[in-house]
């Protein structure tokens, strides 16, 4: 994938796949320093990413969760066991083995690469997105997904709290953001603000309340995974034993 480029500032970059919970993890590289960071790495693709970035020829130095994740287990753990990387997530979060915790108006540096930490509660109490001005790009986590938005029904979420994450945050940002959602169930790997505000029917709903009440009323099934991984993310990535 080429390293996406505004006004001459480049990044290593690769958005890996998990089939199975159809999450993005995303690879952030500066190409001077050769240190990345890992945007919500999958605990059964450590090896796979390793050899990835062992390939690039990059430095593992940050690994950051946008949220406490239901439908799969994190790679924090593993991956700072295996290269003593630090490993973030928003203070809201429970997890009790982080490195350190990031809050609202943070920002995140790793060489020329530039991440503003962004609070934007809704699909958890504890979620985060990342916002790139520097390559127009906004890792929005599962807050904003292309032609969708994340679930609001567990987890502490809030459909009223993830609407004004939405409206008072994240589209707010310049229209022709690229944005990296967390996930995506048809395939799709990008869109951009513009065209989210344009095509995304949860976007054209009247108001908060039509929004709440439409999130409220979807009915969904809980993650297949998520007794398991709810307390092993809490966990940075260890199975609790049974």
């Amino acid at each position: 994938m080429d390293c996406p480029e505004r006004k001459g500032i480049k990044m290593i970059f690769r958005q890996l796949f998990h089939s199975e919970s159809s999450t993005y993890t995303y690879l952030l590289g500066d190409e001077v320093t050769r240190e990345t960071l890992l945007i919500d790495p999958v605990l059964e693709k450590t090896q796979e990413t390793l050899e990835l970035i062992n390939q690039l020829g990059l430095t593992l130095v940050l690994a950051i969760d946008t949220h406490t994740h239901a439908d799969h287990i994190t790679g924090l753990g593993a991956l700072r066991e295996q290269t003593g990387c630090k490993t973030m997530m928003g203070r809201q979060s429970l997890a009790d083995c982080l490195s350190t915790t990031f809050i609202d108006g943070d920002e995140i540096d790793i060489g020329d690469i530039n991440l503003k930490v962004i609070y934007s509660p809704g699909h958890t109490d504890d979620s985060y997105s990342f916002y790139a001005p520097k390559h127009g790009m906004l890792f929005s986590g599962d807050t904003l997904l292309i032609r969708g938005t994340g679930r609001t029904d567990f987890q502490n979420g809030n459909a009223h709290a993830q609407y004004d994450s939405l409206y008072e945050r994240l589209l707010t940002l310049p229209e022709d953001t690229t944005l990296y959602p967390g996930h995506d169930y048809k395939g799709w790997m990008s869109s951009t603000l513009k065209e989210e505000k344009q095509h995304n029917p949860r976007l054209q709903l009247a108001d908060k309340k039509s929004y709440a009440d439409f999130m409220m009323n979807l009915q969904l099934p809980n993650p297949k995974l998520m007794d398991i991984a709810v307390p092993a993310n809490q966990s940075c990535g260890k199975i609790p034993d049974e």
